[in-house]
């Protein structure tokens, strides 16, 4: 009978300590939810000389998508606790790796995003700044072929880094 109670504290055990995990996601941001409730994302419009207009709805969605998934903040229209507003200033075309015979083997298309983040509960971690992204393409290939996907990249990256650069605060 010992051994069995022994085999049962055994099994009780394992359970107890396999059952119970600790789990951790770690996703950059320092937000204090005690003060910070809220965020207000205005809309960016394009004031870039080349404009693509799928491009402020692809940027709009990502950088509310982010804080949405990210934080625990609530989403409102205006004057939130965090606020993000700004401007696309960028969309351009660049000839990358010239060949030879003088043309272009690859092309790079650049975004520049204005972002100006006010941190209404601490002033102190406010911004005014410009980020960028681009990839390259083959120059083969026609923009409008490779636009989209290019786009969609893009603006998750823009998405990233001004989420880093506003509420990761690292």
């Amino acid at each position: 009978m010992n051994k069995r109670i022994k085999h049962i504290l055994i099994f009780a055990v394992c359970v107890v300590f396999c059952g119970c995990t600790i789990s951790y996601k770690f996703n950059g941001a320092s937000i204090d939810y005690n003060t910070t409730k809220t965020i207000s994302i205005a809309d960016f419009p394009i004031r870039a000389a080349l404009v693509y207009p799928p491009l402020a709805q692809a940027f709009n969605e990502a950088l509310q998508d982010i804080y949405i998934r990210q934080t625990r903040l609530s989403m409102v229209r205006t004057n939130g606790d965090l606020q993000v507003e700004g401007e696309i200033t960028g969309y351009d075309l660049t000839p990358q790796a010239v060949k030879s015979d003088a043309y272009a083997s690859q092309t790079r298309l650049t975004v520049r995003v204005r972002v100006k983040y006010t941190d209404t509960k601490n002033p102190q971690f406010s911004i005014d700044e410009t980020f960028s992204a681009y990839r390259d393409f083959d120059s083969s290939r026609l923009l409008t072929d490779v636009q989209d996907e290019l786009i969609d990249e893009i603006t998750k990256e823009l998405a990233d880094v001004i989420f880093n650069a506003t509420v990761a605060n690292w």
